[in-house]
């Protein structure tokens, strides 16, 4: 098994400085690839793991014991930190959200984050200071643990299409990181601007920013703009679904196999977990 005390002493220091890409794998062997790449961490995709398990990107569809599972899953199989996308907690109440955490570290997360959405299209964010004490009582819940977990709290102003996004992921942002957050994050800002008002104004706490498509941005201009860390969500599962679903249709639709051409050859993938698989027995 990894030393989880030692994995998260890491995570914690990989924040201290720089800028580095935090990939998401949504199984085993594509995290088994990423640590091979040479990354110095990893984080879960909810979207990703729940497409793997035919489920939409929603906590109703697929359960916490699903997800617990699958995150002790991924950091049990390599051997650097995992920062899992935990959602809302899977809870509505605190005393809940109180357990989801407490279950979460017990996987042996690196890190992870709680989101102030709430899955309800009336009313899509908790209300501010609802949203302020779910990151106490995540804060607690790590505190009382005794271990060094790393929070990152999320607010989904824009993804949510709030009418002031920057302004009021400012607002909350900043309360969260008063409230015991470790790390700060928005969701597509939209702009690198947007960035840079969000790094500037939760200075000195981290910010992750999500890259979900090629915009043409480097991980050089973000850290120019002072972002930490580097995540890429749901965008290389849906690399490979784009594959699967190319070569498929045109098998399906046209009768071609055109499509399997230039692919990695199976002794390649094959010796690669014959090297890699089991390492951690």
């Amino acid at each position: 098994m990894p030393n989880f005390t030692e994995l998260r002493s890491q995570f914690r220091d990989i924040h201290a400085q720089g800028c580095f890409v935090i990939p998401n794998p949504w199984d085993i062997g594509s995290a088994l690839y990423l640590q091979h790449l040479g990354f110095q961490a990893l984080a879960t995709t909810s979207s990703g793991f729940a497409f793997s398990k035919g489920f939409t990107d929603s906590g109703e569809l697929h359960r916490r014991d699903q997800v617990l599972s699958h995150f002790a899953e991924i950091a049990s199989a390599v051997k650097l930190p995992v920062n899992a996308d935990f959602q809302s907690g899977f809870a509505q109440d605190l005393e809940t959200l109180s357990e989801s955490v407490r279950l979460c570290i017990g996987t042996g997360v690196a890190g992870f984050s709680i989101e102030d959405s709430t899955g309800d299209r009336d009313k899509p964010l908790f209300d501010l200071f609802e949203a302020i004490d779910r990151i106490k009582v995540a804060r607690a819940a790590i505190d009382a643990s005794g271990a060094d977990v790393l929070l990152t709290a999320r607010s989904e102003c824009f993804l949510v299409g709030h009418e002031t996004p920057l302004k009021e992921s400012i607002l909350r942002l900043q309360a969260y990181a008063q409230a015991g957050a470790d790390v700060l994050f928005a969701p597509c800002p939209a702009t690198l601007e947007n960035v840079s008002a969000i790094v500037a104004a939760v200075r000195p706490n981290p910010v992750n920013v999500i890259v979900s498509a090629n915009s043409g941005l480097t991980v050089s201009d973000l850290a120019e703009l002072g972002v930490r860390r580097i995540s890429v969500g749901s965008a290389l599962a849906r690399a490979a679904w784009t594959g699967f679903i190319h070569a498929a249709k045109l098998i399906a639709d046209e009768g071609s196999f055109a499509a399997l051409d230039g692919l990695i050859p199976f002794n390649e993938l094959n010796q690669f977990f014959a090297l890699n698989s089991g390492t951690l027995d």
